[in-house]
């Protein structure tokens, strides 16, 4: 049998980007050891020898402490938000195109060790192989330092993600997100949405925005263009629903 000829991953220099510097490196190399690559390195059918060396036990335990993380982070942050509004904060923070854009930052996708095949296919760039390689980069660095560098990690990684999270804009994820996959789904379209009017003095603005979408569309209003767009979303999926 023929094995990989994937070029091994400089980890020295991994763990410079990944500002942690492991104990058992072999951790760090099963993290960014793929599936593809490691049923290469071993006898057809040997599946038990082939779990050993990729990371797909790590993501399962990556998941659990980021979950974790975040979900501090979050109860420590917005002590006074609902547990609705902690939910949509946390699903925002840990989803796959969140964990892929943080993976990508980092460059995982080069130290990557992946099979001929998915090398071909363009796997290294791949949304869902960046994401999981996030999630078993995590657990490495929690099973070698423990839950401390584990969420020093997170906040270095997803520094720009934690900044940014907040109530309001979880919510607009959440109802525009499911109005553009509701669209998607049954009329093959996105949303437009368009600012037609502002009222009110400046230190009481009021925005009105028409959100259209096939040959419908619904007018609401808010404090912000974010809030008024939200509000848009809610009352197009509330339309659809009631047809």
């Amino acid at each position: 049998m023929k094995k990989s000829e994937t070029k091994a991953p400089d980890l020295d220099e991994l763990e410079k980007i990944l500002a942690y510097s492991f104990s058992d490196r072999s951790l760090l190399k099963r993290a960014v050891t793929h599936r593809s690559w490691a049923h290469e390195q071993v006898a057809p059918g040997n599946e038990e020898e082939a779990r050993r060396l990729h990371n797909e036990a790590l993501e399962f335990i990556g998941d659990s402490v980021l979950g974790l993380i975040v979900a501090d982070f979050l109860f420590q942050s917005y002590p006074d938000v609902t547990e609705g509004e902690l939910s949509r904060m946390k699903h925002r923070l840990v989803s796959a195109p969140t964990l892929a854009r943080a993976s990508a930052r980092l460059t995982l996708g080069e130290y990557m060790s992946v099979g001929r095949g998915e090398e071909k296919s363009g796997g290294r760039h791949k949304r869902a192989l960046l994401a999981d390689a996030f999630e078993a980069v995590l657990a490495a660095i929690f099973l070698d330092g423990g839950l401390t560098a584990a969420t020093d990690f997170i906040h270095l990684a997803l520094a720009d993600e934690l900044e940014d999270v907040d109530p309001e804009s979880a919510a607009a994820a959440d109802f525009k997100t499911l109005l553009q996959e509701r669209l998607q789904a049954d009329f093959h379209t996105t949303p437009q949405y368009a600012v037609i009017e502002t009222s009110g003095p400046p230190h009481r603005r009021m925005f009105h925005v028409e959100l259209s979408w096939d040959s419908d569309s619904v007018r609401a209003q808010g404090r912000t263009i974010k809030a008024a767009e939200t509000s848009a979303a809610r009352l197009a999926l509330e339309k659809i629903s009631g047809r």
